[in-house]
């Protein structure tokens, strides 16, 4: 891995790999849904869609065809805390990815008729999202779990803010954000760190882009943060065939050093077929098809929650179960076998994830960008090697039994039963 840092403040970082004929290239931006107010909320994403709309010297049919047309694929995603723009191309066509991406970054016209053109489209996205509970119902619970809080509003924005926000408002926020010292460039495939480091220099001057006043990068940091939904229920009386749940307990924050620790504990809770939860749940009883464990890590904060989808006269049930599961594993911590087992999984699908140029340029970008610096897959491997049972077990008698916090979409008009279940 080689990292190089612009006078701008605008930081490279690029991996090298000889044995591909790909290369993966991504602008990781310094901004999401947490930096939003109410008003602007969905800004974030509503301006990702915009950026594809045209620049200075490409419409929107020729930002798109012109990494069709080799073969190439281009597209974004928003988070929380950050947003990317990427092109994966043949390793010869990686320096019209370069132009292609930069010019969204540097030189995007954001047109008040594609502004109201896509308004339309977000609308529809999270139409979309509220039409599946299945994926309504992660939104539900952080919004509970986080309360009014930048962390609990979705990434898409409301009706109301993505209906009311104006062009001059998601353009002031475009060009009051995309900073130099808040972007992250990240390569990876078949290339050299130096001959990315001239493109990008030069892709990136247009406009002047480069040549803004110097601030250093910091990195993204926040005090803990005091959880307004811990030990609540939040509910969604839809007519649905599965009711949906998800449990959640307080995590950690994405620069502690327990997160490793914790990865293995969310494996080995529901992180494959072999999981507890997995086998409780559906191999043992058949409640459900889809039961899992995910963590969420961001600055100051985070969250471990469980996910079941089951008919509606077994909800209480599957919590009942999710909840005896926890505690037993907070009291007794996991056994030799469970342990060996999630460190394999953690470990093995780290290396098998970074496969593809894509994923390795993933990895790069967003460890820059959130941690100032990039750990190696030796050392990280190192890392999961390192977590021992004591620690597994600390982590999860200090997580597990806590409060939760309980999000149900499904056909129930009252949370009281949901509520006698985690009191």
């Amino acid at each position: 891995m080689a990292r190089t840092v612009l006078p701008s403040g605008l930081r490279i970082v690029t991996e090298e790999e000889r044995s591909v004929r790909s290369a993966a290239f991504g602008i990781w931006v310094n901004v999401g849904s947490r930096d939003e107010t109410v008003s602007t909320a969905g800004a974030s994403h509503f301006l990702e869609h915009l950026l594809f709309k045209g620049t200075k010297k490409r419409s929107s049919l020729e930002i798109s065809s012109a990494i069709e047309a080799v073969g190439g694929e281009t597209n974004a995603f928003t988070s929380k805390e950050y947003t990317c723009f990427y092109a994966r191309v043949i390793d010869k066509d990686l320096p019209l990815a370069v132009d292609v991406i930069s010019d969204l970054i540097t030189s995007s016209v954001v047109k008040p008729d594609d502004v109201d053109a896509e308004r339309k489209v977000v609308l529809e996205e999270i139409a979309m999202r509220d039409d599946d509970p299945s994926d309504l119902i992660h939104d539900l619970f952080l919004e509970k779990y986080y309360g009014d809080t930048p962390l609990g509003r979705p990434i898409l924005g409301t009706i109301e803010s993505i209906k009311g926000m104006s062009r001059s408002t998601v353009f002031n926020y475009y060009r009051n954000r995309y900073k130099p010292e808040d972007l992250v460039v990240a390569v990876a495939g078949n290339i050299k760190h130096k001959k990315v480091v001239e493109m990008v220099e030069d892709a990136l001057s247009k406009d002047n882009f480069l040549d803004q006043p110097k601030k250093d990068f910091v990195v993204r940091k926040s005090p803990a943060i005091k959880v307004p939904g811990k030990g609540e229920v939040t509910l969604l009386d839809r007519k649905t065939e599965q009711a949906h749940i998800v449990y959640g307990v307080p995590g950690v924050a994405r620069d502690d050093k327990r997160r490793f620790a914790l990865s293995i504990l969310s494996s080995a809770l529901g992180g494959g077929m072999s999981s507890r939860l997995f086998q409780e749940i559906r191999e043992k009883r058949g409640l459900a098809y889809s039961t899992y464990a995910y963590s969420q890590q961001f600055a100051g904060s985070g969250v471990l929650s469980f996910y079941v989808g089951c008919k509606p006269d077994k909800a209480e049930e599957s919590i009942k179960i999710i909840q005896s599961i926890l505690n037993d594993v907070a009291a007794n911590g996991l056994t030799v076998e469970e342990i060996k087992r999630a460190k394999g999984a953690v470990s093995g699908s780290l290396v098998l994830s970074q496969e593809d140029t894509g994923s390795r340029m993933t990895r790069i970008g967003k460890s820059e960008l959130v941690y100032g610096q990039v750990l190696s897959f030796d050392e990280i491997l190192r890392e999961i090697s390192a977590v021992t049972p004591d620690q597994i077990k600390e982590i999860a008698r200090q997580i597990l039994p806590t409060s939760p916090t309980l999000a149900v979409v499904g056909p129930f008009r009252s949370t009281s039963k949901f509520e006698r279940l985690i009191s």
